[in-house]
């Protein structure tokens, strides 16, 4: 494990090259979560208080977007998928092939390495936007209810790498994965719970849809923390999502035994 720490390490390194511009895309992507608050409190302007859209009521509607920042910030693929893409292209796993090292291992070194550095320079406008929406931000029912959202959270951070990692390996195949990748994002924004929270939805859909691995890349830990998911309910959620992980790593590792039979590099 000693070479996987040292590849922790030199991402950090790499990525604090970029910590400016990680504190310039946190800080101006708080303007259409600002927007959104801004919808969410005129929808429920003139409205009684307590008064609910879906099971939320304005506090809570809030706080769901706020939550979907913070997940967002520890969770999400950057440029990862990307650079795998460059590096089959560009024949630069070929040094991966005839090292001891694992390149699935390596890569998800870097993405919580560069996850690592993006928090900590996204904490700071993130914490002060929170700070102005103190009033709206609902904190989690119990410890247990916010250990609970940690173990989904990690679990989130894994399907975002793996599934992101399986698209980015049908560079194997084709010479352009931005497609297959912007397809699979715009399915995650709309089934994820970026939109709108997933319970407003009707029953018969959202039943379908909590089945699906989007849900639990934003939607599902979000609910965990404001507890609206508990009981068999959250059970169930917890297995749908680690079920989802082990589909979408073992997808990955047998993409890459395919891709790498066709794959081949010329020169040196």
């Amino acid at each position: 494990m000693g070479k996987y720490w040292q590849v922790i390490s030199i991402g950090i390194q790499n990525t604090l090259i970029y910590r400016v511009n990680f504190l310039f895309r946190a800080a101006f992507g708080l303007v259409p979560l600002t927007a959104t608050i801004l919808l969410w409190k005129t929808i429920y302007a003139g409205k009684t208080d307590g008064t609910t859209v879906g099971a939320y009521t304005l506090g809570e509607m809030i706080s769901y977007y706020l939550l979907i920042t913070i997940v967002d910030a520890l969770t999400s693929v950057t440029e990862d998928d990307w650079q795998i893409a460059t590096d089959i292209k560009d024949g630069n796993i070929s040094q991966f092939l005839l090292k001891p090292i694992d390149y699935l291992t390596y890569r998800l070194c870097l993405f919580f390495a560069g996850r690592l550095i993006y928090t900590t320079v996204a904490i700071i406008p993130v914490a002060v936007f929170i700070a102005l929406q103190r009033e709206h931000f609902v904190a989690p029912p119990d410890a247990a209810t916010f250990g609970l959202f940690l173990v989904s959270l990690a679990l989130t951070a894994l399907l975002q790498f793996f599934l992101s990692y399986t698209m980015a390996l049908l560079a194997f195949w084709v010479l352009e994965v931005a497609t297959f990748i912007f397809i699979v994002f715009a399915f995650e924004y709309l089934a994820g719970g970026h939109l709108f929270p997933l319970d407003i939805l009707p029953p018969a859909v959202a039943t379908v849809v909590n089945y699906l691995p989007f849900p639990y890349l934003c939607f599902f830990p979000i609910s965990v923390y404001m507890g609206k998911t508990t009981g068999p309910a959250l059970a169930q959620g917890l297995l749908i999502q680690a079920a989802w992980v082990a589909i979408t790593y073992g997808l990955a590792r047998l993409v890459w035994n395919r891709g790498i039979r066709k794959y081949s590099a010329v020169g040196g």
